[in-house]
């Protein structure tokens, strides 16, 4: 079998670089345009700016932890990376797009790996209509917040907002309040993976609210689009036994 060749790209981590250093020095390295795989090392951060930086590349991304959780992450194992590599498990994931348009009429655009999110910018709650293919299903969410989740992202600040967990076949988004004081006891919907969600927010004047893809944030919004972006792919490895639906099911049992 050929030897992949592997792009090892560290992040600003301090324990990210040693780690790096080994690889290179065992494996090579090369440029991502000349890889075979992508290699980030660090947390799920590092993972989600190297996919959003490399989204196009059409090859697949191996992450090695050496951050908190690592959910998207595999174990540092540097004698047995290339076998675990040929040996991994296959995830493929789709963004969501953002379009988010400003008080002032700016529009911006943003991909999200994980989620799109609404949140208040100051201490006024926030008041968001949400429209779901063009019709409203919401007439005024009172929140702090709420965020379209992929499943992929499920696990992250959706499940931390009490959101539910998606298999990542599952071809659903949830769509997760953050604090919500009215409906008081509206937990959120489960929608179809097509599903086109607008989120237009009352008097952003003095209830100002921000729009974030994943970490990129468009303050001061007045409506925000949300939609999966099936056209775009994204290939996860994961170590055998370790696949991406095992950890999502584990998740459900918390363990």
């Amino acid at each position: 079998m050929a030897t992949k060749k592997l792009a090892f790209l560290a992040s600003k981590r301090p324990e990210a670089a040693p780690i790096r250093a080994a690889l290179v020095e065992r494996y090579g390295d090369f440029s991502p345009e000349e890889a075979d795989v992508i290699v980030p090392i660090g947390g799920d951060g590092c993972m989600l700016e190297t996919l959003r930086t490399y989204m196009g590349a059409n090859i697949p991304f191996y992450g090695v932890n050496c951050g908190t959780v690592g959910f998207l992450m595999n174990p540092q194992d540097v004698e047995g990376l290339m076998d675990n590599i040929e040996m991994a498990e296959l995830a493929i994931i789709h963004p969501l797009t953002m379009k988010a348009e400003t008080i002032d009429g700016r529009i911006e655009t943003a991909m999200a790996i994980n989620e799109v999110s609404l949140f208040r910018q100051t201490r006024q709650s926030a008041r968001v209509q949400i429209l779901v293919n063009g019709k409203v299903r919401m007439e005024s969410l009172i929140c702090d917040g709420v965020l379209l989740a992929t499943p992929a992202g499920s696990t992250a600040y959706n499940l931390s907002a009490h959101g539910p967990i998606l298999p990542i076949d599952s071809q659903l988004l949830a769509l997760t309040p953050i604090s919500a004081f009215r409906p008081r006891r509206w937990r959120g919907a489960l929608l179809p993976h097509n599903a086109v969600v607008t989120f237009r927010t009352e008097h952003p004047e003095y209830r100002p609210v921000s729009a974030v893809a994943d970490n990129y944030e468009v303050r001061d919004v007045v409506s925000v689009t949300a939609q999966e972006d099936r056209s775009t792919s994204m290939s996860l490895l994961f170590n055998k036994g370790q696949s991406l639906d095992e950890r999502i099911l584990r998740e459900q049992f918390d363990y």
